[in-house]
């Protein structure tokens, strides 16, 4: 088992740079999504990513095989958009499991990271995580990776087929991976 993260290395420091940096990705993004870019991305076979999802999205993420949904978005970032409580009820009654790790844009933490690990592994169905863009649940999917021991560079490849980059987080990624 992987060390927890060095005192001199706190994640929250070296991430408030991904975060502001999220802005500009997600104008990139949302140019994207204008263009072909599907609402639901896949990562891999387990897990997808989205901007924010509505109620009606529920619907499609059923059809889609979807068992969990991780809100990475906090309540009242947005408050015209639908809230945790609205989300979890709407995914339950689809039959759905539901949990809420929001990520401010202050950045990632070590509890953060082992949720998304814990949600990750113990999900038996496919997972969408989503947030404003996609950009910060992809993040965290790349630290819970990165925890898990999966290659620094097979995180960024898969990140990058589902159109986000990891590079604000690359260096914590590269930490928590360890030697490879």
């Amino acid at each position: 088992m992987k060390t927890m993260f060095s005192p001199i290395i706190p994640i929250a420091a070296l991430t408030l740079t991904a975060c502001a940096q999220e802005s500009a990705q997600d104008s990139v993004i949302e140019a994207k999504d204008k263009e072909v870019q599907p609402m639901f991305r896949s990562i891999n076979e387990k897990i997808s990513v989205s901007p924010q999802i509505s109620l009606e999205d529920i619907k499609a993420a059923q059809a889609d095989g979807v068992t969990l949904i991780v809100n990475n978005r906090p309540d009242g970032e947005e408050p015209s958009a639908p809230q945790s409580a609205d989300i979890e009820a709407a995914a339950k009654a689809a039959g759905m499991d539901y949990i809420s790790i929001p990520i401010t844009h202050s950045g990632f933490s070590a509890p953060q990271v082992e949720a998304m690990i814990n949600a990750l592994d113990s999900s038996k169905g496919k997972i969408l995580a989503y947030c404003r863009s996609g950009t910060r649940s992809t993040l965290l999917w790349s630290l819970a990776q990165a925890k898990k021991g999966m290659a620094p560079d097979e995180i960024a490849r898969l990140a990058g087929n589902a159109g986000y980059d990891i590079t604000p987080v690359r260096a914590m990624v590269e930490a928590l991976a360890g030697p490879q």
